[in-house]
This record gives structure tokens, C-alpha cells and sequence, in this order.
């Protein structure tokens, strides 16, 4: 399951390290091509929720290899597309697939292992985010450089239909527990402190991904770093989420998620200052990494904590929601690219995690 959440964030987080390249062999702009994730991010916000009322209680081992195949063949159409329509398409497939694993990764983490185990083992398997983030998306940017971009998305494509065969043969049967009905998803939704942590997400994924999708060409043009070395920053971002991400999972949620937001809004507002050369560039990176390497296994930890005995529909509209917010970030990231400059994104992630962390502050001061 941790490999499968690392090629499903892979594949939606694979444009990060390509957009400068994409963008070139399309003819399209940075913001046009940042859309390639912003249309994904809005069709797993969609599919998330949907798919568990679609679903009702068929086997989640099948569904999750039917949804790794969807995810192989968008990954290979994306790898032919030869324009942006088709690439969309591409990433719509894409979409479908990610909403889905999501769901199901998140519901499914706590039956796999026993109870006493299930805090480690949800780490565990979040892992695949920052892994993705140390081998996947860098591993994208090298192909990209030394191959063309195609051919990163055909790597995905290969290494998704290796895991069809994995999942079938190593993913016990998991029928559901019991089909989720609109009504639960309806129900959740009255519970305060689940509103408080989809808020949370929403400030903390927007703000991020507004400059993260963007962190090429803001590399490229501010610190004026090569291609060669884009690899290279993104894989030491990646090697400081995986450790932030197990920090983070020791942590009461409340405590972690604030300590995400004030590390984020801190990198956001020196970047323009600190970030203008290579060794400035590489420690806020790292200070980025480590921040935001929490977010999913805490936001996750925070869902669970406020609708314990409704994993699966609280976790559709949790996955909902930061598949959504990743779309919104990328497309307002990349309105401001096109229309105030690439090295003016990070303006977004200060404002928006900063209220994040006045969110958190303000619930607890409620909750005494």
C-alpha cells in the first residue's frame, strides 16, 4: 500500500519537475501547462467522495487494481499525447485513479494490521508521499532531462502495472465494512472538528501547491539554478518530507498541523530574500520538505480523531478536499505566474498558512 501511494503521488505530482519542458514541447505557457495538475487535483476532489457511494461493498482489492490499470494507461496516454487536449484527458484518467487510491489507502490503513499497530503503520504507508517526493518526482526531472518528459510518464505507466500484479496477488481480500450511503457523507460533514480540519487542509494544500507546482521556474529564475541541479534540490525536499512526515506522526494532530503551518509560512516569506542563491535555495528547501512532509499523515490522524467510526466517508470528504485544494493551489499559483511573474507565488503560501495556524490556535483555545 506505501508503494502505491508512492506512484499515484508520483504520477499526479510528475509536472512539478517537467512543467519547463512540458510547456516547450506543447507550446503552451508554465500556467497552462501547471493546469495538467490543477485538472487532476479537481477530478480526485470529485471521485473521492463519488466512488464509495459507487462502489457499495465490492471487494476494495479489486477495486484498487482496477484503479492502478486506470492509472497505467493514463500514464502512457499522457507519455503519446501530442497536445494539451489529449494530456488533459490524460490527466482527467489520471484523476479518477488517484481519488480513488486515496480513499481507499486512507480507509483501509487501520484493517491491514492490528489495532495496536495501526499508528505506525498509517506512517508507514504516508511514507509513500515522501518517498515519491525523494525518488519519484526527482527521478521525473532526471528522465525529463536526460530522456524528454515522455518517457518519465511511461516510467509511471510501467510501474503502475507492476503493481496491478503486486496488489492482486499480495492485498488480502477486503470486502467493506459496510456501503457508505450520502447520508454518512452528509452526517460527518455536522461534525465540528472535521469542518475545522477540512479547513486546515484547504488553507495548508492551497498555499502549497500555489508555489510548490511553480518550484522549477521559481528555482530557475530567481536562484537561477541549472536543470541539472532541479533533480537535485527536489530530491533532498523529499529526503526532509520523509522525516517530517514520521515527526509529524508522533505528534498530537493539533500540535503538528501547527507547527506545518508556521514552518510553511516562514519559508514562504524568506524565499524571495533567502532563496536567491543556491545555498539558500537548498536549506529553505529543506525547511519546506520537512514542513510539509506532515501534512497528510496529520490531517489524516485529525479526520480519524473527529469521526472515528466513519473511516471511510470521513476520509472521502478529507481526500476530497485536499485533492481539490492541490487543483486550486496549482491554478491560482499559476495565475499569478502569468500574470505577476513566477518569483511573486510564494506570496499566496504566507497569507494562507498563516491562517492556518491562526485556525489551530483559535480551536484550541475554543476546545479548553
Amino acid at each position: 500500500m506505501a508503494a502505491t501511494v508512492f506512484t499515484v503521488v508520483t504520477a499526479e505530482m510528475l509536472p512539478v519537475g517537467l512543467l519547463t519542458p512540458m510547456g516547450s514541447s506543447l507550446n503552451i505557457s508554465e500556467g497552462i501547462a501547471g493546469l495538467s495538475l490543477t485538472v487532476t487535483g479537481i477530478v480526485s476532489a470529485l471521485a473521492a467522495p463519488v466512488l464509495p457511494l459507487v462502489l457499495g461493498k465490492l471487494d476494495r482489492r479489486i477495486v484498487m487494481v482496477g484503479l492502478m490499470v486506470l492509472l497505467a494507461a493514463a500514464a502512457l496516454l499522457a507519455a503519446a499525447a501530442p497536445n494539451v487536449v489529449v494530456l488533459m484527458i490524460a490527466r482527467v484518467l489520471a484523476g479518477i485513479s488517484i481519488g480513488g487510491v486515496w480513499l481507499l489507502t486512507i480507509g483501509l490503513a487501520r484493517r491491514v494490521v492490528p489495532e495496536h499497530a495501526a499508528g505506525p503503520a498509517t506512517s508507514l504507508i504516508f511514507s509513500g508521499i515522501g518517498i515519491a517526493s525523494v525518488l519519484g518526482i526527482p527521478a521525473g526531472a532526471y528522465v525529463g532531462e536526460l530522456v524528454g518528459w515522455r518517457w518519465a510518464f511511461v516510467a509511471v505507466g510501467l510501474l503502475s502495472g507492476a503493481l496491478v500484479i503486486a496488489l492482486a496477488f499480495f492485498l488480502p481480500p477486503l470486502a467493506a465494512e459496510k456501503a457508505v450511503r450520502l447520508s454518512d457523507v452528509t452526517e460527518v460533514l455536522k461534525l465540528r472538528q472535521l469542518r475545522v480540519g477540512l479547513l486546515l487542509v484547504a488553507l495548508l494544500v492551497t498555499g502549497h501547491f500555489a508555489a510548490y507546482t511553480y518550484v522549477r521556474p521559481l528555482l530557475e529564475k530567481q536562484a537561477g539554478i541549472t536543470p541539472a541541479l532541479i533533480g537535485t534540490l527536489l530530491l533532498a525536499y523529499g529526503v526532509a518530507g520523509i522525516i517530517g512526515n514520521f515527526v509529524a506522526g508522533s505528534l498530537r494532530p493539533a500540535r503538528a498541523i501547527g507547527m506545518i503551518a508556521a514552518g510553511i509560512a516562514a519559508v514562504a516569506v524568506l524565499m524571495p530574500f533567502v532563496g536567491t542563491t543556491l545555498a539558500g535555495a537548498l536549506i529553505l528547501l529543506l525547511a519546506w520538505g520537512f514542513a510539509h512532509g506532515g501534512t497528510s499523515v496529520s490531517t489524516q490522524a485529525w479526520g480519524h480523531a473527529a469521526a472515528p467510526n466513519a473511516a471511510e466517508a470521513s476520509s472521502a470528504v478529507l481526500v476530497g478536499v485536499y485533492n481539490g485544494s492541490i487543483a486550486l493551489g496549482a491554478f491560482a499559483g499559476g495565475q499569478v505566474a502569468d500574470h505577476l511573474g513566477t518569483t511573486t507565488v510564494t506570496w499566496l503560501p504566507a497569507i494562507l498558512a498563516a491562517a492556518a495556524l491562526f485556525v489551530v490556535l483559535a480551536n484550541r483555545r475554543q476546545s479548553r
